[in-house]
């Protein structure tokens, strides 16, 4: 876990045995203290060597944090499209790894035993090279898949500015570009019948729309729009061990193999900036695919790595060893010309987990704001009459809004905001659901650059190895919890979580006399639902199948009256692939 070496620290100028010696009194802290302003005054080249540490800590935080947005249960599935086989179009929710309660207790004993390990691994080696390459050999493999998914997405966005799916133009009409039609369309207010544009017959907004390229060079251009933007099906099976369909795009083949070419690299090279973009590769999945579940379950592990973290590095020399120690991707290492800085990759995973939670909260919160109670008419049996009675008083039935997925809107946000619309969100549904309120993501990255300012400033102050998640726990989950007090939503906060039990659907509740929610009185879940429709297929099919059973005997006496070449075919075993690797396109209708 990248937990262990959570710190930031001056390599050239600390070692394991100052740490642990040091004894400051409280009228050398206090003196420390009031000579921050000019500490930090003559130390301006290392302050601007610290800035680059929290701005592409921040940024890290930033981009895995709206990565990790999915369908927020407060909101119900897109409706499918027209010819779409998939029950619905919006991209596959990610698998996510969801933290425990006890995960606050496992967490620290995992990370202080793999510290000390190797601690004194490092001791009785007497020689760190030696670990060194085995670990850089090891973390090359492991950072394959979450590196190739950091370049996969920097590919798409890039891809979504110059092959955005629509744009404005100066007049304020929003231009959709047609992948099947290989022209540009706009809607008129107040209508739906599409009006398409004859002079713009490229897949390039802006000025480039109505560009006069040669056939040949334009048909490129729609070729290429289509490799970059369609959704590859790649099929792996082998008979009896592996049957495997995944959906893929160009982007995420050429992140794989940039990621490969970047890991023999950097085992070659050792490389300190390939080892920090291999750093925030793992701290970019690590925001992704790794949930606290609930704003309580959060505060606790990170409380309890806030304990684990100051024991190490002010207590013990096991921290700092280890971080200075090893050459290996667990750490983001900036070199200033006299003096370097480190951060650990645990000070921005730990904090960027939770504040990814806070950003899905915001997302909750949009759609379970959007959500309506309709007036619903429940049928219930009077025990006294055996009748049913129909009761409809104080119920009501939760209506969610339609899911619009926010990921890859960055180009065309970018093409359809003009500067005197840059806080307007109304352009289109899409951009809409990204412009949604995030006070929460935001309190929480305040609180992250307060924190991370403070610790750098003690670190130029006392030079002395510090402790980030001393500072960054109680900078990022004090001011989400503050927040969540002055604005009355301590309740929803606590309520919240993610592990599924939120996400129901045709949800009957009680209501009081001012339309608030008393108490959710019946709702089933997605899984429920797909249980009912097998339950129903199957009664119909048993239904069927007594009803049918006449047929099904004439059609057996039809079946021995079959020519005797008939039955010879029809007795042949159906084949099935031992091997296959294929990559499937949609056709060209298809593509989006």
């Amino acid at each position: 876990m990248a937990t262990d070496n959570s710190t930031i620290l001056a390599a050239s100028e600390i070692s394991a045995t100052n740490i642990t010696g040091s004894i400051w009194t409280k009228d050398a802290i206090l003196d420390q203290l009031a000579s921050i302003p000019a500490v930090l005054l003559q130390n301006r080249g290392l302050m601007l060597l610290e800035f680059q540490i929290a701005f592409t800590s921040l940024a890290c935080i930033y981009i895995g944090s709206h990565g990790s947005l999915r369908r927020p249960p407060s909101a119900k599935p897109p409706k499918r499209k027209k010819g779409s086989k998939k029950e619905h179009d919006d991209q596959d929710e990610p698998l996510v790894q969801g933290l425990l309660p006890s995960d606050a207790i496992v967490f620290p004993i995992l990370a202080g035993t793999v510290l000390v390990g190797l601690y004194y691994l490092i001791k009785w080696l007497e020689d760190p090279d030696i670990i060194n390459k085995v670990l850089r050999a090891y973390f090359s493999f492991m950072s394959l898949a979450s590196l190739g998914k950091l370049f996969a997405d920097g590919f798409n966005v890039l891809t979504s500015f110059i092959f955005p799916a629509f744009w404005r133009a100066k007049d304020g009409k929003i231009y959709y570009i047609d992948s099947e039609k290989r022209s540009q369309y706009y809607v008129p207010k107040d209508s739906t019948d599409r009006v398409w544009h004859e002079q713009k017959k490229t897949p390039l907004p802006g000025l480039f729309s109505e560009s006069k390229f040669s056939s040949s060079l334009n048909k490129t251009l729609w070729e290429l729009r289509n490799l970059f933007l369609e959704q590859w099906t790649v099929r792996l099976s082998i008979h009896g061990i592996v049957d495997e369909k995944i959906k893929v795009r160009f982007n995420d083949i050429l992140g794989v193999v940039l990621a490969i070419g970047a890991n023999i690299i950097y085992y070659t090279t050792e490389s300190i900036m390939l080892s920090n973009i291999m750093g925030y590769a793992f701290s970019y999945a690590g925001i992704m695919f790794m949930s606290p579940t609930t704003f309580a379950t959060g505060s606790a592990v990170l409380f309890g790595l806030f304990f684990y973290d100051i024991y190490m590095v002010f207590y013990t020399p096991y921290m700092v060893t280890v971080a200075t120690k090893l050459d290996v991707p667990i750490k983001i290492v900036f070199e200033g010309p006299t003096r370097a800085s480190m951060l650990g990759l645990g000070d921005i995973v730990i904090p960027g987990m939770f504040i990814g939670l806070c950003l899905r909260f915001d997302h909750f919160l949009y759609y379970y704001r959007k959500q309506k109670l309709v007036p619903v008419e429940l049928k219930s049996e009077d025990e006294s009459s055996g009748q049913l009675v129909t009761n409809k008083e104080m119920q009501r039935m939760v209506v969610k809004p339609e899911y619009v997925n926010p990921q890859g809107q960055w180009g065309n946000r970018f093409w359809s905001t003009t500067l005197g619309s840059i806080f307007s969100s109304n352009v289109t549904p899409e951009l809409e659901a990204v412009a949604f309120a995030k006070t929460y993501f935001y309190a929480a990255m305040v609180g992250y650059l307060l924190a991370i300012g403070m610790t750098l400033a003690m670190l130029t102050v006392f030079n002395h190895a510090q402790p980030a998640l001393l500072y960054l726990v109680p900078g990022v989950v004090l001011s989400v919890w503050i927040t969540g007090a002055v604005r009355g939503e301590l309740r929803e906060m606590w309520m919240y979580t993610e592990d599924g039990s939120l996400d129901k659907m045709d949800v009957i509740v009680e209501v009081d006399g001012h339309g608030d929610v008393i108490k959710e009185i019946q709702g089933k879940s997605n899984g429920d639902k797909t249980e009912a429709k097998k339950d129903m297929k199957s009664t119909t099919t048993n239904e069927a199948g007594e009803a049918g059973s006449s047929a099904k005997k004439m059609s057996e006496e039809e079946t021995r009256e079959t020519s005797a070449d008939d039955k010879v075919k029809e007795a042949q075993p159906q084949r099935y692939p031992v091997f296959l690797f294929s990559i499937e396109a949609p056709v060209p209708d298809q593509v989006q």
